[in-house]
This record gives C-alpha cells, structure tokens and sequence, in this order.
C-alpha cells in the first residue's frame, strides 16, 4: 500500500465535497483511511460525523449516532461539535422511530424548548457571520417544524441571509419559498426556489439541487403544466434512486403519484424537509 501525505483541512474539504454529491460511503472510506497524525483527529472525526448524519438525512441509514461518541471530538472545535449535536437531535425529533412527525402534538415541550435554547446558545457563541446565520436558520427550523410557531420561522431565515455561504443561503431560500408559496405567492416562491436552485449547485450540493428541483415541478402543476411537473419530476426520482438518496427518491415518487409536497399532508408525510 502506497501511503501519501495530505493536509488534514484538505482531506476533510474533500470529503465534505463528496458527501454533498451524494457519495457518503466515499466520503467515510476516505476519511476513515486517514492515518491520524498530529493534531488532526479531532477534524477528521468532526467531518466524519458531519458525512454520517448528511447520510441519514438522505439514505436513511443509521451512522452518525456512533460517529457522535467517537472520543476525540472531545478535543474538536466546541461551536462547531455542539452545532452538529443540534442537527442530529432536531433530526431525532422530527423523525421518531424514521417516521416524519412535525409538530408539538404529542411532544415534551420542555424537551422543544431546550433544543431551541441551545440554538440561541450557540448564536450567542459563534464567532462569526456563517456560524451565526446557521444557528439561526436552525432556530427557525424548530420554530417552523416542532414547536409550533410557523408564523415565527421566516424571520428566523431572513436573518440567516448575506453570509456568503451558498449551502446556508440555499436552505433559508428554500424555507422561505415555503412559505411564500403557502401565503399563495407563487412568484415569489419561484424566485426564491430557483435562487436556491442555482447556490445548491454552485455549492455542489446534488441531492439539495434535486430537492429544489422538485419544488419547481410543484410550481409547474401549480400552474396547470402537468407534463413539465411529471418530467421534472421522473428526473428527480431517476437520479435520486441512482444516487441511494432513498428518502428523496420517496418523495419524487409521491409527487408523481399525486402528492403536493408543499401541502399539510406532504409535510406530514416528511415531503418538503431537506438539510444540505
């Protein structure tokens, strides 16, 4: 076996890269490959765990609980472990035992309002503009889609915008078409939907882009276009399954069968939720 020298930063870059183009299972060989020197383990093991929940976001698989006890994230970056520990429990409450169940219905709200305090938490920590925005995104995520404050949420995203991170604009983009598109503004949803479409790719984020595209077949049978809608959509189901992106491939499905993924029930059914 031939060994090569790579910066750490570099390889975790990569690796990040990777799994926001679908390929999670690379993206972990590499970085479980790395012979750990120095001080590079804690990074290593902080971008591993951000692969394997970016996994279970989109193939349904069960990884990043394991990566998120590995021991030398104790010695990692203590915003950025945190932020990750937020996503991957705001994740564990709006998919009990995998099923998509938003709401405060049935819910401890203490346990919801912890989750939002840790949000605020670490907007107050965050030492800069991007790390910042995302909390509050995350803050208006759990506004939107546990604690029942939905009318509270686009504030949230508004302020998440203008940092300069394309995968931060994207989501906040997305989250606000939403609701656009709920209030019956559909050109404005389209604007927002098609911006976001645009930064998920610059960004390289596939499986992202393909959710976006998704939206806009909405919008297409929205406006009476159904052969666009179905076409669109055949596409996103065609590359989603290609890619393992099971939950996205489900809800490509669901479109062609009729669901709106936008409406009460497909938020229900966990149609319109995406992370990266």
């Amino acid at each position: 076996m031939t060994t090569i020298e790579i910066d750490a930063h570099e390889l975790t870059r990569a690796a990040r890269a990777l799994a926001h183009a679908g390929r999670w299972s690379g993206a972990i060989r590499l970085l479980d490959a790395a012979r750990r020197t120095g001080g590079a383990e804690p990074g290593i093991a902080l971008a591993a765990a951000e692969v394997a929940l970016e996994s279970d976001w989109y193939a349904g698989t069960a990884h990043a609980e394991a990566r998120l006890r590995h021991p030398a994230l104790a010695h990692a970056d203590v915003w950025d472990v945190g932020f990750l520990r937020l996503r991957a429990a705001y994740r564990a409450l709006l998919f009990d035992r995998g099923t998509f169940r938003p709401g405060p219905a049935g819910r401890d709200p203490r346990v919801i309002e912890a989750l939002a305090a840790d949000a605020d938490r670490l907007e107050d920590q965050a030492e800069d503009g991007v790390r910042r925005g995302w909390a509050r995104f995350y803050r208006g995520l759990i506004d939107d889609n546990l604690a029942g404050r939905r009318d509270a949420a686009p504030a949230r995203y508004r302020s998440a915008l203008g940092t300069g991170d394309d995968l931060l604009e994207r989501e906040a983009l997305r989250h606000l078409g939403d609701h656009d598109h709920d209030a019956g503004d559909h050109d404005a949803a389209r604007s927002r939907w098609e911006h976001a479409t645009a930064l998920g790719a610059r960004a390289g984020a596939v499986t992202g882009t393909l959710s976006q595209q998704l939206l806009l077949a909405v919008l297409h049978r929205d406006a009476g276009d159904e052969a666009a809608a179905t076409a669109l959509g055949r596409e996103v189901a065609r590359w989603a399954t290609a890619l393992g992106a099971t939950r996205l491939a489900a809800t490509a499905g669901a479109f062609l069968a009729g669901t709106d993924p936008t409406a009460a029930t497909g938020r229900q059914e966990g149609l319109t939720e995406s992370e990266i």
